[in-house]
């Protein structure tokens, strides 16, 4: 990927719904496919509550979620309502939230850049979110606990943002290519110190440092659940009241001034609300790649460009995926279990070589 493939025309013509895309009958599937999605969700999250080196009946994990609502009694085996309320809800839900925040934040960073091959890791979220682990890890400082982990991760990819933002800013403006060229140059020096970093940590450093980039949600819990839920619905909740402002982005910049849409303040807002949606999410599963770029890219040549049914749509779609992944990670090798971000890049990458080649043999490219 290079930067000219990530430009942004500074003034592209300004386009019909139906020349964009978004004919009413492509409108039409946006309902049926947030339906279809919503569906697929919920039969992911029974089954990966259900299956697993201990199986239970799909009846046993409804009536043990109703239990702890209130709603019903407990189920006759203790055991059961032990593993789904400790280790397999917490696992499951972990996933949606994960999911749904990188769906989501992929959505927002194309519709940012106007360009489909965007992704939240191009601005050195990922990056400075595995720096922050790296250093905690390596230097032992610990003094949050448990949470010093997730809290380092989280910091490192918001203060990397932050670092990409203002050395690209000039003359009270960002250009999106210069924004990327910074991004892509963090990068390389991010990737620099934390190979500095694991070349200088010990055997069982290196095995968290491991265990930790290649991804995992292994290690959920209610409190991390509940550490993450907050960011993650008011992340795509604000990114939802932004579909509108997106739409108009897509037009060009001075489109979308003249229709009164801020750029350089919006743009910073969805750079802001990208980078609290992937950081948190890989704070607590380390590196998943190609869920916030896959799915969005799936969602729009199902339903169009339309953000106020692309955005929801890769929440669930991103979920959706994320838990069976997670399901399928943990059973293919039972009692062995793969690694969720390798997974997700053994899947996510041959279907992105082929969306590419199928694009430019079609259409000529992207542009």
């Amino acid at each position: 990927m290079t930067a000219t493939d990530l430009r942004v025309d500074p003034e592209p013509p300004v386009v019909s719904a139906r020349d964009s895309g978004a004919t009413p009958h492509r409108s039409a599937r946006g309902p049926v496919l947030l339906a279809t999605l919503t569906v697929g969700l919920l039969v992911a999250c029974v089954a990966g509550a259900a299956f697993g080196a201990f199986d239970v009946a799909a009846s046993d994990v409804v009536r043990t979620l109703a239990h702890h609502l209130g709603l019903a009694d407990p189920v006759a085996d203790p055991l059961v309502d032990d593993v789904l309320w400790e280790i397999r809800f917490p696992r499951v839900v972990l996933g949606v939230i994960v999911g749904a925040s990188l769906g989501c934040a992929g959505a927002t960073m194309q519709g940012t850049f106007a360009n489909p091959l965007a992704e939240p890791g191009i601005i050195g979220v990922s990056s400075g979110a595995v720096l922050g682990a790296v250093f905690q890890i390596v230097s032992g400082v610990d003094p949050l606990g448990t949470w010093s982990l997730p809290a380092g991760a989280f910091l490192g990819g918001l203060v990397s943002v932050l670092a990409v933002y203002s050395s690209a800013r000039a003359d009270g403006r960002t250009e999106v290519v210069t924004l990327v060229l910074t991004g892509v140059a963090l990068n390389a020096l991010l990737g620099a110190v934390i190979g500095l970093l694991t070349y200088f940590s010990d055997d069982e450093e290196l095995r968290s440092i491991t265990f930790w980039t290649l991804g995992s949600i292994a290690q959920a819990t209610w409190p991390k659940v509940l550490a993450v839920l907050p960011l993650a619905i008011v992340g795509i909740a604000v990114a939802m009241r932004a579909s509108r402002k997106l739409d108009l982005l897509a037009l060009g910049e001075r489109s979308a001034r003249h229709l009164g849409v801020r750029v350089e303040r919006f743009r910073f807002a969805m750079l802001a609300l990208t980078a609290v949606l992937t950081a948190s999410a890989v704070a607590v599963s380390g590196i998943v790649l190609f869920v916030g770029l896959v799915i969005p890219h799936l969602v729009r040549m199902i339903a169009g460009p339309a953000h106020r049914v692309l955005l929801p749509a890769s929440a669930l779609g991103g979920a959706t995926v994320l838990v069976v992944s997670d399901l399928a990670a943990r059973t293919m090798v039972a009692p062995a279990e793969i690694p969720l971000g390798v997974l997700t890049s053994l899947v996510g990458s041959p279907f992105f070589f082929w969306q590419l080649r199928r694009t430019r043999a079609t259409q000529g490219g992207w542009a």
